[in-house]
């Protein structure tokens, strides 16, 4: 979920993930216009929609249980250092 910025409040699914930028790309948000010149992939060109990166700050994570955001904890379970959601505990994949 986005928690700052144009896109505040919508949520989707992150589809690529830049560590060294600290960014990601949600699916759907953070459109922006490219203007394409034709070549021989896209003959026509034009302007195409696309997603434009989102600092990570400006992200959070969405709770599995009650699809609200949450903040993330690291704990050790079973020798494995695991995600879990701070809000309701549950361990995230």
């Amino acid at each position: 979920m986005v928690m700052a910025g144009e896109s505040k409040g919508k949520s989707g699914r992150v589809i690529r993930m830049i560590p060294k930028q600290y960014r990601a790309v949600v699916e759907g948000l953070n459109m922006v216009s490219k203007h394409q010149k034709p070549s021989a992939s896209s003959p026509d060109g034009g302007i195409l929609e696309m997603e434009a990166p989102i600092h990570m700050s400006n992200l959070m994570i969405i709770d599995p249980k009650d699809n609200k955001p949450t903040r993330i904890g690291r704990k050790e379970v079973d020798g494995k250092l695991v995600r879990y959601a701070k809000k309701s505990g549950e361990i995230l994949k």
